[in-house]
């Protein structure tokens, strides 16, 4: 039996592994790796220590270096390979491959496929090779690594000079694994995305629109604020961003509050929902929403209530209640009237003449 943990421009669970990845020093301008084929070069010889014992969770974790000097605004190139090229250009990236167990590992780093659809940004089974996957050489396909240690991966992409027009999608994954100590084997990833878009002249326009923010109470009763947001762009998008409150009852706010969406394709929509704390009143409110793709950014604003209006037709059916058993009761006493009335002269003497 094989388990498998993934994540990808971070790393991996289980355990604390986030522990186990430094934050490096930002570089912006990729210098040019060793012009070679690792694919050639084979894996390196296991040293002769003893392998790592079974019962120490597997963890791998994996972070970006470089971003290119003209997006160093665009938050998305700092996480993932995200660039723009034409076609015959080659790009550099370096990565840091960290061991985030704690025992020695032996660490496979490759590309594979990626893709992205409706159900956001999904990842090819196993090491399946798309065109971009083709176009991707890492100078390290295996590295032994202590506990806690790391080493830094190039990774070069060379765009055919035929490459037709448009974006494509890969992940360059670090995995290892390790066994339960029974009859599991586990294995952990963790991986860089890669969003690469190809064609002559300028990069291709991104953009979303953002519907107006709307509010509601799930069936445990917690508010949650909802917006509709669709890619107008020609670029895939990772949206994120935050929510404010303000001007609620009593002059409460609230904020700001994270905010995060699935991959958005072209052409795709998806619904922003944020749930916040039970406690919040329904309302009114002053909501605002901010979200981003990298430096694309989009700001909407609208009164919203967490509370339901009681329909109009319940009070009306109460009225007409109300209406039926006062006629009713009004009836009733009229018979015990005339009840009242008919005993009484029945039970009157009658004179005798």
């Amino acid at each position: 039996m094989v388990a498998l943990a993934v994540t990808a421009g971070a790393a991996a669970v289980p355990g604390s592994a986030h522990a186990a990845l430094r934050e490096p020093d930002r570089v912006e301008a990729a210098a040019p790796a060793p012009d070679r084929d690792p694919r050639r070069d084979g894996p390196r010889p296991h040293p002769s220590g003893s392998r790592p014992p079974e019962g120490v969770p597997a963890a791998v974790g994996v972070r970006l270096l470089d971003a290119p000097l003209n997006r160093r605004d665009d938050t998305r190139a700092h996480k993932y390979i995200v660039d723009h090229v034409n076609p015959g250009t080659t790009i550099r990236r370096r990565i840091v491959v960290a061991n985030a167990s704690q025992v020695e590992r032996d660490v496979e780093i490759y590309p594979a496929a990626a893709e992205v659809s409706g159900k956001g940004f999904g990842y090819g089974p196993g090491r399946t090779e798309n065109e971009l996957v083709s176009w991707i050489r890492v100078d390290q396909t295996q590295a032994e690594l202590g506990p806690d240690d790391e080493t830094t991966v190039w990774v070069t992409i060379r765009v055919p000079e035929a490459a037709e027009a448009g974006e494509r999608y890969a992940v360059v994954w670090a995995e290892t694994a390790g066994g339960d100590g029974h009859m599991v084997k586990q294995v952990a990833r963790a991986g860089i995305r890669v969003y690469l878009s190809v064609g002559p002249g300028g990069e291709p326009p991104s953009g979303f629109q953002i519907a107006s923010p709307t509010g509601s109470r799930d069936r445990d009763g917690i508010p949650v604020v909802t917006a509709e947001v669709q890619n107008t762009g020609r670029r895939a998008l990772d949206l994120t961003g935050e929510l404010w409150l303000s001007d609620g009852p009593g002059g409460l706010s609230v904020g700001p509050v994270r905010a995060e969406a699935r991959t958005l394709p072209l052409d795709g929509r998806t619904t922003i929902r944020i749930a916040l704390d039970r406690r919040l009143p329904d309302g009114p409110w002053q909501a605002r929403l901010a979200l981003a793709s990298g430096w694309t950014k989009r700001t909407v604003t609208g009164e919203i209530n967490f509370g339901t209006a009681r329909p109009a037709a319940t009070r009306a059916d109460r009225s007409d209640l109300v209406l039926t058993t006062g006629a009713a009761g009004s009836v009733l006493i009229l018979l015990l009237f005339i009840l009242y009335t008919y005993r009484r002269r029945t039970r009157q003497p009658v004179p005798i003449n």
